[in-house]
């Protein structure tokens, strides 16, 4: 009996200690670490930052907690491109000057006396009858002097080479219109539905060869205008230029002449709207020497452009083509058309 009970209290005191021990190794302790995270388990698999590849710049941080991203840098207007003069020596523009051609102005002293624009010693570069072959040898020489010219050509030699009224326009150059076919308009045979054509097709033929409207800038062929003619371009909104000085080129005998002619008669007006033209081979001749006799002389050369471009009329225009029998636009894309195979 004794040694039953005995039995009985060891086998008590047995399972109470292994009640304890248990209790005491599963449940929590108030000084044990929290159990780890999957992130922070991860941690050590991770190499050290001395040792990490560098992050990449093309890789955009969208955010960041430490502190904001840096807001972008502003985006400089795109700026037009302008080509550096290589000759440091160079007569080039003096300024540009924009006209608003509302109501018709006129400019050249010898007609036109309402607006005296020019300072002593100004001049602005004027040329007829163009685009022809001698043109490209204009260019050249006003190139070579970084200086610009407003161009008066006639709508028919526009539809013969226009390729080259393309390169005064590429050259940065004023182009208006000096008629379609150069017809005086002060001509007593001339109806005025007449004389209206003569202005329109020019512009028209202008543009057809430009791609682009024209300056509203207009010369009469041999400076014959009537009041109707001149009322007509008010109405259109059409600058009408005359001249200070004639170079008197196309009945000159060669080029030493034409620059006898400009300077004489320069010198002793002071400034003014020279007069010359494009197609006539003595004044190509003569130009590079004359540029270089304005800038000894002190002289200075302005630009003018206008505010807006002429918008043609559609009757003239579609005249025009009917005329040229052309299409007015490609009705395929270029690409479509001509293709580089080799080069």
């Amino acid at each position: 009996m004794r040694n039953a009970l005995g039995l009985m209290l060891a086998s008590v005191v047995t399972a109470v200690l292994i009640t304890g021990v248990w209790f005491w190794t599963s449940s929590p302790r108030a000084d044990a670490a929290p159990p780890q995270t999957v992130a922070a388990r991860m941690e050590p698999l991770l190499a050290p930052a001395a040792a990490r590849p560098a992050l990449r710049d093309d890789v955009e941080v969208t955010a960041s907690l430490s502190k904001p991203a840096p807001a972008p840098a502003p985006v400089p207007a795109p700026q037009p491109v302008r080509s550096a003069c290589a000759n440091p020596d160079a007569l080039g523009v003096s300024r540009t000057v924009v006209i608003d051609t509302t109501g018709g102005p006129g400019f050249g002293f010898l007609q036109y006396k309402q607006f005296d624009f020019l300072t002593d010693k100004e001049v602005v570069l004027t040329f007829d009858d163009g685009p022809w072959p001698t043109t490209p040898a204009v260019l050249k020489a006003l190139a070579d002097e970084c200086t610009k010219a407003l161009f008066f050509p006639v709508g028919k030699h526009t539809t013969y080479h226009p390729e080259i009224l393309k390169q005064v326009a590429v050259a940065g150059h004023t182009i208006g219109s000096h008629t379609w076919s150069h017809a005086h308009l002060d001509s007593k045979k001339l109806t005025e539905a007449q004389m209206r054509e003569e202005i329109e097709k020019g512009f028209s033929a202008v543009k057809m060869a430009l791609g682009t409207a024209p300056a509203p800038f207009f010369r009469f062929p041999g400076l014959a205008h009537t009041q109707v003619a001149l009322g007509y371009l008010a109405s259109r909104n059409i600058s009408m230029f005359s001249v200070d000085v004639d170079s008197n080129d196309f009945k000159s005998s060669g080029p030493d002449q034409v620059i006898q002619n400009v300077m004489t008669k320069l010198d002793k007006q002071g400034k003014g709207v020279i007069l010359m033209h494009d197609l006539q081979k003595s004044t190509a001749q003569a130009l590079p020497t004359l540029l270089r006799r304005l800038k000894a002389g002190g002289y200075k050369v302005v630009q003018m452009k206008a505010k807006e471009q002429l918008e043609t009329l559609p009757e003239y225009d579609a005249m025009l083509v009917k005329d040229q029998k052309v299409p007015a636009v490609a009705s395929r894309p270029i690409s479509s058309v001509v293709q580089t195979v080799s080069q």
